[in-house]
């Protein structure tokens, strides 16, 4: 029986697969993208990129593949080209949701996560190359009701009528401006390419109301590079008071 399996993630980054393979391999290359800064997040590398994966190289006619397999058959192929030098696609599969008794029907988690790990690798290594990631993260945010809705108080809401590539400029509640362009869009996450002090990136990604009732729920995450300490603090702590100020009103306990 063939195993069926369907692309979840497939991004063009304008990096040599030489460059690109490293930040797949090395633990402390891949803490430079791979989900968000907590207390168990070097474990995770290491379980994740280490201890599972199967890794593979092949050449097929003018292209060279290097795979790495997962037990559960997740599988993340980088490939290059002789036609297109200077350039890696990186393509996440997995197995099809048929008999998948795990699967909801309405969010694969697992598959939210590559779409933005993977858009945070390619900004990482194409904008921040050689330099260290720090992150800021909030999840499970309640999306708040209609009429009183978190990212419509956020002024992030209309970035979903912006098209990839587009420019977005939103204003928080405390009335500062946030500037930036749309990297990728999906049914539940974004990513925007945030512009300031540094480039910055950042990813929403929504739960629908059905996943988590009664008004579902947001994550966020906030990668930074390149911040003195003076300049993270100053981030974490407009980052905090910007969700803060954007709970919906019906939510708040003061």
């Amino acid at each position: 029986m063939t195993l069926e399996l369907r692309e979840v993630v497939s991004v063009d980054i304008p990096v040599p697969l030489a460059t690109v393979w490293p930040y797949l391999r090395e633990p402390r290359l891949v803490h430079r993208w791979f989900g968000w800064d907590y207390e168990g997040l070097d474990a995770e590398i290491q379980e994740v990129f280490d201890a599972e994966p199967v890794e593979s190289h092949d050449v097929v006619g003018n292209a060279t593949i290097h795979t790495l397999t997962w037990p559960h058959n997740d599988v993340l192929t980088a490939r290059s080209t002789v036609s297109v030098p200077g350039h890696t696609r990186l393509t996440v599969t997995r197995r099809s949701h048929q008999g998948t008794s795990t699967f909801d029907g309405i969010r694969d988690v697992v598959d939210e996560g590559w779409i933005a790990f993977v858009h945070q690798l390619a900004f990482a290594i194409t904008i921040h190359p050689g330099e260290e990631r720090r992150t800021l993260s909030v999840f499970g945010l309640d999306a708040g009701p209609p009429g009183d809705r978190l990212l419509d108080n956020a002024g992030i809401a209309g970035i979903r009528s912006v098209p990839v590539g587009g420019h977005v400029q939103a204003r928080r509640p405390d009335g500062t401006l946030l500037g930036g362009t749309v990297d990728y869009m999906t049914p539940l996450q974004f990513g925007l390419r945030l512009h300031g002090i540094s480039a910055i990136y950042f990813v929403i990604m929504e739960v629908p109301a059905a996943a988590t009732p009664p008004h579902g729920t947001v994550n966020a995450i906030l990668s930074t590079y390149g911040l003195d300490d003076g300049t993270f603090a100053e981030v974490r702590e407009r980052w905090s008071h910007w969700w803060a100020a954007s709970i919906p009103k019906a939510l708040r306990t003061t």
